[in-house]
């Protein structure tokens, strides 16, 4: 039917069963939201600060270092205890911090995206936040608004963005229960709710005027009635998937768990026996024996564990939140190191989510803009009726592409029709698939005419030939296989007089009813982002493989493919294909196919799954209610922070504050290098720790005089714990860490490779330190002498761990060429504690040591070359076992 152009904000005049269009009742409505309580996703409440405290202090590493700055206090020593105390509420802050500049910038985000609703109330017109909104409320819909609920349209018709959920970026057409009798009857009663989304399924409700919440009206004007609200809408179902979906542990944590237990195992049993063997094996007194098993236990407890996995991984968060990248989940960090597989929506993520005119087609000839100077004669008229067709100050994405075109090549020519109204329109119905504006002209009662839509459909307004009809089908056909939208335009002329003032239109009833010339094909695009070539590039570099999951046709999907270099590879399956295949088979049906199409949200699920199963490490990105669940379940989920919805950035660890799919390469590179300095953290704190062990136990069992005591080992966690936390933390970025594969799941820095390195480098070193000890001591040195070098050697030691797990690739003396700020500052701050220590003589008796003169700096020196000397060759023999590039799961090619 030809319905007049209107943009009155006032809703479409009755028709159906509703009669007027009184609404729900202030009361009732009331009554509703308390009963069915507000229009909300579930779990989108923001984090009190007081549940990331308490997850915070629950973590076992929080609980060490408690723990660990209780047995100071025990001792007596609380200017320690409160500073080791004090650095655990360091670290809270700095994750407290993290978290809610993470959590604001969501809740602002999220207020951005908040949808307010106009609905109809008591007879009138209400402007209503979204969460207020309850069944059988009146919704009144214009171009740009974001749907509140899902609803029915029961008056007028609408195109609708549905994107965040099917993927798919082509507006839907909806039209009104009432306009369509069959349509109707599909639909059944009115009061039904709409049908989940998905397949052929949308194409099916389509047709019913089903409208579903977080979409976003592109077209047209309507009234809509509420039918489902908050959980129990079609984004509310892909949430219980959400709520049921587990996040992935943390591979570093668990293995702190099992380290910390396994720790605190052996620390218990060999302090016992330390007590033991000095007060019954050497006849020591059991209070100089308890707190030499003390001082075991405080040696062998690696404090530094907690520092490392909670500092390195909050600071992360903190540089990556430069490169525009929140962190909503601080374990995600640690993943991003070990990422194998990227799995990424196109929609959006590939491309900008923004139609573009790729092509214009005559049955003559073709015209592409890239490379192109100016547009040729022949597409002018084309490009003029295009336009035409088009509403000036259009919503819909694929007018808004072609009004941009038409500026852009058609500017200062007389074909460019700016601020001209139409006099009549006829919109897109379920029978003719295609819209035509009518225009007065210069000659009296002639009305030029401009048509737009399906290829099919204007064709078909036009009468063309079978010869004629073949060689569009065949252009259309060819530009669809390149992933392009198609639309046929074509113009007409018609004589006939225009309406009187309040009479009846004599306008022809049907498009049909004219005489129309095809004038040739405009096809858009979704264009890929600009920068994303270069970074898949970068991924395919650093041996990330890169899986594209959508809900769009396959054949567009691989064209977006080719444009960006995803993949070479032309094969597609496809979410019906995939239903077909149990796991096993899909599993080696992904060994040979890149591209995922016509996916629904359970798809991307059950692919990040079994991705994950078979021993990948999944980044999956994503902005739509359809990819929440596999955001989820990901090891790293990565959505989109200015177009994506509330569900998506809620169930992501990590969100694009600017939706550049260079920064998720950004982020892997980041992701490395803290992966790479943890490694570091951890292979110095073992190897720090094994010479302080060895030289607490080893004067016990050998009937020595005591060369530690806990005073010493306070005073050398004042080196050690900024050394972990500050100096190796800042290391930059090690060359070449994005052309190597990544690190194996397998490959963590607890594991028995890279710890029994630093074992060997402490053991080395503890047996230099060992042997000195008993040289001096064969010489007749005293044990406050023979500390004293035993000590300075030690503390200039830890100077020399340092720079030689700086970079295991080159000696540790090279180190020095190439030093970070705080590199000096710790070397700064150990000499001054140094010579305070020897320097002042209320300390220097407090420690039990004495001034060291020539010839102990000599012996100092020279047991520091020996342990040099082990170091370097250790690491010539051993860089093999700290990082071993093992070949990636059997689903990466």
């Amino acid at each position: 039917m030809p319905t007049r152009m209107t943009r009155s904000p006032s809703p479409p005049e009755a028709t159906g069963s509703i009669a007027t269009h009184h609404g729900l009742s202030a009361a009732e409505a009331a009554r509703r939201l308390a009963a069915d309580g507000p229009n909300m996703l579930p779990g989108s409440a923001p984090k009190s600060s007081w549940a990331i405290v308490r997850d915070v202090l629950t973590e076992p590493m929080f609980l060490m270092l408690l723990a660990a700055g209780g047995i100071y206090l025990a001792l007596g020593d609380r200017g320690e205890a409160l500073f080791l105390l004090g650095f655990v509420f360091v670290v809270i802050g700095i994750t407290l911090a993290q978290e809610r500049k993470t959590q604001r910038a969501l809740e602002s985000l999220r207020d951005l995206s908040a949808p307010r609703a106009l609905v109809i109330r008591d007879g009138q017109e209400q402007r209503v936040a979204g969460r207020d909104v309850v069944r059988d409320d009146l919704l009144v819909l214009h171009e740009g608004d974001r749907i509140a609920a899902d609803a029915l349209l029961i008056d007028g018709q609408l195109e609708v963005d549905e994107s965040l959920l099917t993927g798919e970026a082509v507006p839907v057409a909806k039209l009104s229960v009432v306009q369509n009798e069959q349509t109707a009857a599909n639909a059944g009663p009115p009061q039904e709710r709409p049908a989940p989304l998905g397949g052929s399924a949308a194409h099916e409700v389509a047709s019913v005027g089903a409208l579903f919440a977080s979409t976003v009206v592109t077209r047209g004007v309507g009234m809509a009635r509420v039918c489902a609200t908050g959980a129990q809408t079609a984004v509310g179902r892909i949430g219980a998937d959400l709520a049921a979906t587990t996040e992935p542990p943390s591979a570093l944590q668990e293995g702190s768990r099992r380290l910390v237990r396994n720790l605190g195992i052996g620390a218990l049993v060999l302090a016992l026996a330390q007590v033991l063997l000095g007060w019954w094996w050497n006849g020591r007194p059991l209070l100089e024996s308890l707190l030499s098993g003390i001082a075991l236990a405080m040696a062998i407890l690696p404090e530094e564990i907690p520092v490392i996995l909670t500092v390195f991984l909050a600071l992360g968060a903190w540089r990556i939140a430069h490169q525009k990248v929140l962190t909503r989940r601080v374990t995600a960090v640690e993943a991003l190191g070990a990422i194998t597989v990227l799995a990424v929506d196109k929609t959006g993520t590939l491309t900008v989510n923004r139609m573009a005119v790729a092509e214009l087609a005559t049955p003559e000839q073709h015209f592409r803009p890239e490379g192109a100077s100016h547009l040729p004669e022949d597409f002018h008229l084309l490009a003029e009726f295009a336009m035409l067709a088009t509403p000036g100050d259009p919503f819909d994405p694929m007018e808004k592409a072609i009004q941009h075109f038409g500026h852009q090549w058609l500017e200062g020519t007389e074909h460019v029709h700016d601020g001209r109204e139409p006099e009549f329109e006829y919109a897109l119905s379920g029978e003719i698939l295609a819209m035509t504006r009518v225009f007065a002209s210069d000659e009296p009662d002639v009305h030029l005419l401009a048509t737009k839509g399906a290829p099919e459909a204007v064709a078909d307004l036009c009468h063309l030939d079978a010869v004629r009809l073949g060689a569009i089908r065949s252009q259309v056909e060819a530009m669809a296989e390149r992933g392009l939208r198609v639309l046929g335009v074509a113009r007409g002329r018609w004589r006939g007089q225009a309406p009187a003032p309040d009479q009846p239109p004599p306008w022809p009833q049907s498009q049909h009813d004219f005489d129309f010339d095809f004038l040739g094909l405009v096809a858009l695009a979704d264009p890929p982002r600009p920068e994303v070539p270069a970074a898949l590039a970068e991924c395919r570099r650093a041996g990330v493989r890169v899986i594209m999951m959508t809900g769009d046709h396959p054949a567009t999907a691989r064209a977006i493919a080719q444009q960006v270099g995803l993949s070479d590879r032309p094969d597609v399956i496809t979410g019906a294909e995939l239903e077909a295949l149990d796991d096993a088979a899909l599993a080696e049906r992904l060994r040979h196919v890149d591209l995922c199409a016509r996916l629904q949200p359970q798809h991307k699920l059950r692919l990040v799954q079994l991705l994950r199963a078979s021993g990948e490490v999944v980044a999956m990105t994503g902005d739509g209610v359809n990819d929440a669940p596999a955001l989820k379940a990901a090891d790293v989920g990565i959505a989109m922070g200015e177009r994506g919805t509330d569900v998506a950035r809620e169930a992501a660890a990590l969100v694009l504050l600017d939706d550049s799919f260079a920064r998720i390469v950004a982020a892997i590179r980041q992701g490395r290098r803290i992966d790479d300095n943890v490694r570091k953290a951890t292979r110095f704190t073992f190897a720090v720790h094994i010479p302080i062990i060895a030289l607490v136990l080893g004067p016990t069992l050998l009937k020595w005089p005591t060369l530690l005591m806990p005073v010493h080992i306070v005073l050398l966690q004042l080196l050690i714990d900024p050394t972990c936390a500050v100096v190796l933390e800042a290391e930059p970025e090690a060359s070449g860490s994005m052309e190597r594969p990544p690190r194996p799941v397998s490959d963590s820095p607890f594991a028995m490779g890279p710890l029994l390195y630093s074992v060997l480098q402490g053991i080395g070193m503890a047996a230099v330190l060992l042997a000195g000890q008993a040289w001096l001591a064969d010489q007749g040195w005293s044990s406050a002498q023979s500390r004293t070098v035993v000590f300075l050697t030690l503390v200039l030691g830890v100077m020399l761990l340092i720079l030689a797990n700086r970079d295991l690739s080159r000696p540790a003396l090279l180190g020095i060429t190439a030093p970070t700020p705080w590199l000096w500052r710790i070397t700064a701050a150990m000499l001054v504690l140094l010579a305070a220590v020897l320097a002042i003589p209320w300390l220097r008796a407090l420690m039990g040591l004495v001034l060291p003169g020539s010839q102990g700096m000599v012996v100092a020196a020279g047991l520091l070359v020996l342990c040099l000397a082990w170091l370097e060759l250790l690491r010539l023999a051993g860089r093999r076992l700290v990082r071993p590039r093992l070949p990636g799961p059997a689903l990466r090619q």
